[in-house]
């Protein structure tokens, strides 16, 4: 009997085109307004995004902001992914970023709730560097809870292994800015 959770084999991919054209609002979100569809790394594309969004939130409306980016992105992106990834054949297609966003704006969120307000520039700056690259590090190796939280069905299954790497770089993130300020 075939395993109905395995992921499904290349010939079975729907091209993304037609999943553009059968749902393409979600589509376009899940895939981070297309920044997964760029070639090589499409995990670091849409990390790199947030890194963008959420800091430009971050300096327009402080911490609210960023959190924000984060209850939404989870919230929105655990039905986006799921129908985006039925629609593409796969579990847990690497186009789909919205799960990155999550997680990276998970970890900016940690960060900013330590990090003081007159932190230097450089200091800041540097430390927003290290909330993304411990969480691409976390999202990438999936050390011990974060590999198992993929097996979870649906949307969740591509949502919470993020959801996790993200919280987890935000606690030592928050943590390097309380000892480092």
């Amino acid at each position: 009997m075939e395993d109905a959770s395995a992921e499904p084999s290349a010939a079975q991919e729907v091209p993304w085109r037609e999943v553009f054209r059968r749902a393409p609002l979600a589509t376009f979100l899940a895939t981070g307004f297309g920044s997964g569809l760029l070639p090589k790394a499409p995990g670091t594309w849409g990390s790199l995004l947030t890194v963008v969004l959420g800091e430009g939130l971050f300096h327009v409306v402080g911490l609210f902001g960023v959190a924000g980016l984060a209850a939404v992105s989870t919230l929105a992106g655990v039905p986006l992914s799921g129908r985006v990834a039925a629609l593409r054949g796969r579990k847990d297609p690497g186009e789909i970023v919205v799960d990155e966003i999550a997680g990276q704006s998970i970890a900016l969120a940690g960060l900013h709730a330590v990090l003081p307000a007159a932190a230097s520039a450089p200091l800041r700056w540097g430390l927003v560097v290290v909330a993304f690259g411990l969480f691409r590090a976390f999202d990438i190796l999936k050390p011990g809870p974060i590999d198992r939280l993929q097996s979870l069905p649906g949307g969740w299954g591509v949502m919470a292994d993020d959801l996790l790497a993200g919280a987890l770089a935000g606690i030592l993130a928050g943590a390097a800015a309380f000892l480092l300020s």
